[in-house]
């Protein structure tokens, strides 16, 4: 960007109506209370009261603005800064905000101490899962620092507004007022190099949904100049080609300087309005922007930045302008203006005192109530003295340091000789941190899927043998009728009904509202569907093989899986992902990769039927509860005939439960998905040689046998076989921990556990390069064979 004169007079600006001298007034003192806290946040950060800030200033006046535009109902997905609009709309003050930035818990409103400062939630469900009515307030989405990460959470938010206008059956109260809510859209300039941000503008373009998108451009991406971060320079220019034009679809496409306040309070009322009455997204390109403070408190700007750019941001600060103009058009007076300031800064101070207060009281009064616990002064040995003195040096101790301390103490003394009040201290301590960092990972609601029981399938008599597809489509009818709410989307879902039929027939019976197409971009699949349900609907998003979840899935593993716990459980999304995988014979969709996803998306659960039947009853299960799943249907099982139930809306399959499929005392087989089948057929060929195995479906990979169920067969058996198809070392030894470890198992074995898994390449094509690339029947029968004998 070439720099400006820095000479500006009254004829640069046009000015307010008189009737909206007052508010510009208002705006201003809220940009210097922004401001004041951003040099807060910086200097607290440095000085060692908090371990990172990211701030707003530079950024204030566009925010001001846009308050203007948004209603109750309309939703945020940022781009973790932004407590200037927070303060425009009254939803936080600088003590709320500087609660955060100190890891309070207790007084952080938006994640109960648990997200890094400018990542803001307010609560949408209450605590026992039911949804708040969000028509009535502006709900901020969970933010979450990875680049970019945002924007197809806000593409999904916007996208749950079209599918609301589109059908009046759907119970919309607490969530909509016939689709009028906008999602708003924050992405730092830079952050648009992300393919995320292609991918979502596109769809957005596409599908035509009510979003405002800000691009927030000054200049840099950290330190990497925007002439090496876009093409032309220029995000609103490299777009251009996404600009609706006539009849076509697209998106609008704005630009703005930053610090041009009546420019900026003008174009977001006008923009908003357009949006919402034509559910077509715009951006806004606000551009010339300044970091007075640098990019964050990692480090300073003046490292990268020439002399004549740090001399520009000066004269074209935002809040400098701002000043100018209202200074300039007669708005205000010098010594008004001076007033505001030192009335801002008086504000940001207080709360700051506040906040450090409210910290810090309550841990010197744990502090001195755990010093109470030790026997008089008189009594206590060295080693008493020494802690003692230790705790009373810590001026505001943290929690984790006072427990440390005791646990040093304990190990110093040994646990029998720990005076019996600081082990109980101790015990009720250490739970008590956990519970503050670590719960509502998943829901503890009434809706839990965890506390929905298993209701077994009900056969017929000489009943019917279908293809899995058929039972599929059978059930999906049925539940469709059944759930106004349930949509299903995807790449090929909506005209042929999926490429394995399990949908098919369904959108011409429920129209190509509920059940639709999307172009191949698993991210913003993903998106729409966690938009749709942080909004009370309820999607099944399909994700056409396992392969393509990892298109997809940084949004499962950074927001979907984190959602509930970095809100303190203040949020939720239960969004359920369907796909296909296991075996096929070629290289790709035939992967079984589970244990990337098993690392990744703790906070979802994690089903892998052995069949349709069992799909089924899974997708009851989590359609009855409120947290978001994926399920991994078996690819080469969709024309293999199993019976039907005649209870398929009843029939519930328990998560985190194994099912017991063949008795013996000789072996235990622990197996999921495709090689079930393979297990069963082994153990039949076993129990002609009469060696009796048991061969155990896990069912659900997460959560994994909470009964411990594993544990008690293996007390009979006293052998283990782990068969699966993902690599060597992979999710076979993620159950292999779970069981000896999790379970205390080791005791019970006679034998060493023996792994069976897929070989270390992907599968190789064809028939051979299948029997070569995946655990065979007869691979199992000889691996159940050595472990027998041992």
């Amino acid at each position: 960007m070439p720099l400006k004169d820095p000479e500006l007079t009254t004829a640069d600006f046009r000015k307010l109506p008189e009737s909206d001298f007052e508010r510009a007034l208002n705006d201003y003192y809220v940009c210097r209370v922004s401001r004041e806290l951003s040099n807060v946040i910086r200097k607290d950060v440095l000085s060692g009261r908090a371990k990172f800030g990211v701030s707003d200033d530079g950024k204030e006046l566009y925010q001001v603005a846009m308050a203007r535009a948004i209603e109750k109902g309309d939703w945020r997905a940022d781009y973790y800064r932004g407590h200037t609009l927070l303060l425009a709309l009254g939803m936080a003050d600088p003590e709320q905000l500087l609660a955060q930035l100190y890891s309070d818990e207790q007084h952080d409103p938006f994640s109960g101490g648990r997200q890094m400062g400018g990542h803001y939630a307010n609560r949408t469900v209450d605590e026992d899962g039911n949804w708040l009515d969000t028509t009535q307030t502006f709900n901020l989405s969970s933010a979450t620092s990875p680049t970019a990460g945002q924007m197809a959470r806000g593409f999904g938010l916007a996208f749950a507004s079209k599918v609301y206008r589109q059908d009046n059956e759907l119970p919309a109260e607490l969530h909509s007022r016939d689709g009028n809510e906008i999602s708003w859209t924050e992405i730092g300039d830079a952050s648009t190099s992300e393919g995320v941000f292609w991918e979502t503008m596109n769809a957005a373009g596409v599908v035509g949904v009510p979003m405002v998108c800000t691009v927030v451009d000054d200049g840099y991406g950290i330190s990497v100049p925007v002439e090496l971060q876009t093409t032309k320079s220029s995000i609103s220019e490299a777009l251009a080609g996404l600009q609706q034009e006539g009849e076509s679809n697209g998106i609008d496409i704005y630009t703005v300087q930053g610090w041009d306040y009546p420019a900026l309070v003008e174009l977001y009322p006008k923009v908003a309005r357009r949006v919402r009455k034509h559910h077509r997204t715009a951006l806004i390109h606000v551009q010339e922007l300044t970091q007075p403070n640098g990019h964050s408190t990692s480090g300073s700007h003046e490292r990268y930045k020439s002399e004549e750019r740090l001399q520009w941001e000066k004269t074209w600060d935002c809040l400098a302008q701002f000043r100018h103009y209202l200074l300039a058009t007669g708005v205000a007076e010098a010594a008004d203006l001076d007033e505001l300031d030192r009335r801002a800064k008086k504000e940001v101070a207080a709360a700051r005192k506040r906040a450090w207060e409210n910290l810090t009281t309550p841990r010197k009064a744990r502090r001195d109530a755990l010093l109470e616990l030790l026997p008089p002064p008189a009594e206590r040995d060295a080693a008493l003295q020494a802690f003692a003195r230790q705790i009373q040096s810590l001026s505001h101790p943290l929690l984790s340091e006072l427990i440390d301390a005791v646990r040093r103490l304990r190990f110093q003394l040994g646990a029998k000789e720990l005076p019996r009040p600081l082990g109980d201290w101790l015990r009720d301590a250490t739970y008590e941190l956990k519970e503050a960092k670590g719960s509502h990972l998943l829901s503890n609601t009434p809706r839990s899927p965890l506390r929905i029981g298993g209701t077994p399938a009900d056969y017929e008599e000489n009943g019917k043998q279908l293809p899995g597809y058929e039972i599929l489509q059978h059930y999906f009818a049925a539940k469709f009728a059944e759930r106004p709410e349930l949509f299903a989307f995807g790449e090929d879902v909506g005209e042929i009904g999926d490429v394995n039929q399990g949908f098919a027939g369904l959108q011409k019976r429920f129209g190509d509202h509920r059940v639709f197409d999307t172009g191949i971009r698993e991210w913003t699949i993903l998106g729409q569907a966690m938009g749709m349900a942080m909004r009370g609907l309820r999607p099944i998003a399909e994700i056409q093989y396992l392969d393509y979840m990892f298109y997809g899935l940084p949004i499962l593993t950074d927001d979907v899986a984190t959602l509930r716990w970095r809100t303190n459980g203040m949020q939720a999304c239960p969004m359920i992902v369907r796909t296909r995988g296991h075996r096929l014979e070629g290289i790709w969709h035939s992967g079984s990769y589970l244990s990337p996803l098993i690392g990744s998306l703790r906070g979802m659960h994690l089903c892998v039927p052995r069949n349709m039947v069992q799909a089924v009853g899974m997708y009851n299960t989590l359609l009855d509860g409120d947290d978001p799943a994926l399920v991994i249907e078996v690819l080469n099982g969709y024309r293999l005939r199993e019976p039907e139930p005649s209870n398929l809306l009843e029939f519930r399959v328990p998560l985190g439960v194994p099912e017991r499929l063949t008795e013996g005392n000789d072996l235990t087989i622990v197996t999921y998905g495709a090689c079930v089948r393979l297990c069963v057929e082994a153990a039949g060929i076993l129990a002609e040689r009469g060696i009796g195995v048991e061969v155990v479906d896990v069912q659900t990979l997460l959560p994994f046998d909470l009964e411990h169920r594993i544990a008690g067969y293996l007390s009979r058996t006293n052998r283990l076989l782990i068969v699966d198809e993902d690599m060597p070392g992979g999710t076979s030894a993620y159950l292999e921990r779970e069981i000896i470890e999790g379970q205390d198992a080791f005791r019970l074995l006679d034998a060493p556990v023996r792994t069976l898994t897929a070989a270390v390449h992907r599968p190789a094509y064809a028939d051979d390069g299948n029997y070569a690339s995946k655990p065979q029947t007869m691979d199992i029968v000889e691996a159940a064979l050595e472990l027998v004998a041992y």
